[in-house]
């Protein structure tokens, strides 16, 4: 009989330990773009769809404004991204890519392809797991709103 409370037995650590290990695997071919993880994450972000708003930006990587303003501040320091009011509407803020911002993405580039081979899983497991992973946050994103709520 296993023990339910044994660490090899838990979901959460493995989950834990792997990002991690993803998250250290990322360090230096992000630090020679000058970029930490969270600000690689808001750079993808923006890489996608520039001029979003600070609301934007703390939904798409589940952020609150308390983390997000930081990290921000620190990738304007570094001439990657700027904040504008918008014309339409002066309570909005929007975070745009300079144009050193955008040419990084050419050097960002090589890296999905850099990390997908450092897992030496092949692509389509990590596609699969990609979408575990997914339905996963989602149903735990519930269970919590689900608990908040009654």
């Amino acid at each position: 009989m296993t023990d339910p409370l044994a660490l090899d037995e838990q979901v959460c650590f493995p989950l834990y330990a792997a990002s991690r290990a993803m998250t250290a695997a990322y360090r230096p071919k992000l630090e020679a773009l000058g970029l930490t993880y969270p600000q690689y994450l808001v750079m993808l972000v923006l890489w996608e769809r520039d001029g979003r708003s600070v609301g934007e930006l703390c939904e798409a990587l589940a952020l609150d404004s308390g983390t997000l303003s930081p990290l921000l501040k620190r990738l304007q320091a570094s001439g990657l991204v700027e904040r504008t009011r918008s014309a339409a509407d002066e309570r909005r803020v929007e975070i745009r890519l300079t144009g050193r911002g955008r040419d990084m993405r050419e050097r960002a580039c090589e890296i999905p392809a850099g990390m997908a081979a450092a897992t030496g899983l092949p692509l389509a497991e990590l596609i699969s797991l990609r979408e575990t992973l997914r339905r996963l946050t989602q149903a735990l994103n519930d269970h919590t709103q689900s608990k908040e709520t009654t």
